[in-house]
């Protein structure tokens, strides 16, 4: 840990950064065109809850989920008030993840949609669609830059052991250091940022939306109803299982 800390340097951010989240802007059961069941439909929320609001549980998330209401509040500090396991937290603190663009946000969301929600509930063969809300955060920080050091220290981008940056990330949040900038796991041009503390980050704005739909082998993603933009093969997601 000395001599990855030692490699470190700094990274001044003064920019716009992309985050991608869940949203049901259509009032949309995204659960309904795989059963008739509303039992069914409970059960999968119930597992959509476990994976992303282990802290907060709702009896009628479909209504309640913090997501639905895509507001300023949600869009920076929900991951601080609902900690998660994540690749810099074992869930006892919270961090906020963003991206350079929102092409990154895609590859970082629909891997933890895939082999998340949908293999976990066995929905990764069914026709699923997911509605997301795009929110761009101004990001003015000095943050700790691991993009040299993650060639040195491979651990760092492991695609799904987290043991060793969550040591990482308990240092950083110990330290009182805001975040840190490295090079997304998900895909290796874009960056992803990690921040610690709330505080250096403000002005989201909604900037659109996307439409995630699963078709067996693929994620197709729509930035306009029926219109493909971009195609992510589930193939290519099941090497970072």
């Amino acid at each position: 840990m000395k001599a990855l800390f030692a490699q470190l340097t700094l990274a001044v951010i003064d920019r716009d950064v992309a985050k991608n989240i869940i949203s049901f802007r259509d009032s949309q059961n995204v659960f309904d065109d795989l059963t008739d069941d509303p039992n069914e439909w409970k059960l999968a929320h119930q597992v959509q809850e476990e994976i992303q609001l282990p802290r907060h549980r709702s009896p009628t998330p479909i209504i309640d989920h913090t997501f639905n209401d895509a507001n300023w509040y949600n869009a920076i500090n929900w991951p601080f008030k609902h900690r998660q396991h994540r690749r810099f937290s074992d869930g006892t603190y919270g961090v906020w993840y963003g991206s350079e663009s929102v092409e990154t946000t895609v590859y970082e969301s629909a891997y933890h949609w895939y082999t998340g929600l949908l293999s976990d509930a066995g929905y990764e063969r069914e026709a699923v669609v997911s509605e997301r809300t795009i929110v761009s955060v101004k990001c003015e920080a000095t943050l700790l830059d691991f993009r040299k050091a993650a060639r040195t220290f491979p651990e760092l981008l492991h695609p799904s052991d987290y043991s060793y940056t969550q040591t990482v990330g308990a240092r950083i949040h110990r330290e009182g250091h805001p975040g840190l900038i490295m090079q997304s796991v998900r895909r290796p041009d874009g960056e992803n940022i990690a921040v610690f503390n709330p505080a250096v980050l403000t002005n989201p704005r909604e900037i659109g939306h996307l439409t995630y739909k699963l078709d067996r082998d693929s994620i197709i993603v729509e930035k306009q109803a029926g219109k493909t933009w971009m195609i992510l093969e589930v193939k290519e997601l099941k090497k970072n299982f």
